[in-house]
């Protein structure tokens, strides 16, 4: 199913309009469809380097905008259609641990995603279904899907179709090297504050019945 799913996407990329798939590619991953719009931004970037911070903007706005779907989802539908979205993308078991610490750190753990493989769509609901302040999670979104997808943009349009090859040996550790400064920063400022330490302890063991599905 993944397979097909992630085939189809990619057949999409070379499509007469796909600047328009790749826009509905990045609005449904962000509250529901389980394959990224990253490899398709990578080969339509291929294509035409020229074009590849226009790709990259509308991969940035289409992903912000099906956040905002995403954050209805958890606010309004949690119980009939969250519950239900989050069991078929395998994503149950992640729900309470990301419910704690969106609560305690907010738009940190959102800035944070867009340098690690968490999946937007769990983010998304989440947010909603906590309550969480719509315009912290508008900014927090805008930013983190544009540091995912514009960096790539960017890397494409100053150097070419040559910078492939770059990007598929050293992204991961430039993203890698932010998440630490950025994880380090939250961890000192946590450390001085003593909250740490018991942060992580109570979000590894949040449970949806610990939960008990209420909101503050």
């Amino acid at each position: 199913m993944i397979q097909r799913l992630y085939g189809w996407t990619m057949e999409k990329s070379a499509h007469p309009h796909a600047e328009y798939w790749l826009a509905l590619v990045s609005f449904v991953e962000a509250s529901f469809f389980p394959i990224p719009p990253h490899p398709m931004l990578g080969l339509m970037c291929l294509a035409e380097p020229k074009k590849a911070v226009r790709y990259a903007l509308i991969c940035t706005l289409a992903s912000v905008a099906g956040g905002v779907l995403g954050y209805g989802i958890g606010f309004f539908l949690y119980e009939s259609v969250g519950l239900w979205l989050l069991g078929v993308l395998h994503l149950t078991e992640s729900f309470p641990a990301a419910a704690c610490y969106l609560r305690d750190y907010g738009a940190e753990i959102i800035l944070v995603k867009g340098a690690t493989p968490i999946p937007f769509k769990l983010l998304t609901i989440t947010a909603g279904f906590i309550h969480m302040n719509f315009v912290t999670f508008l900014w927090a979104s805008l930013a983190s899907r544009a540091f995912s997808f514009m960096l790539v943009g960017l890397l494409f349009r100053l150097f070419g179709a040559p910078i492939k090859a770059f990007i598929d040996r050293y992204l991961a550790w430039v993203a890698g090297g932010f998440i630490i400064l950025v994880v380090g920063g939250f961890i000192a400022a946590s450390a001085l504050s003593g909250d740490g330490s018991k942060t992580a302890d109570k979000c590894s063991h949040a449970t949806l019945e610990s939960m008990g599905l209420g909101r503050e």
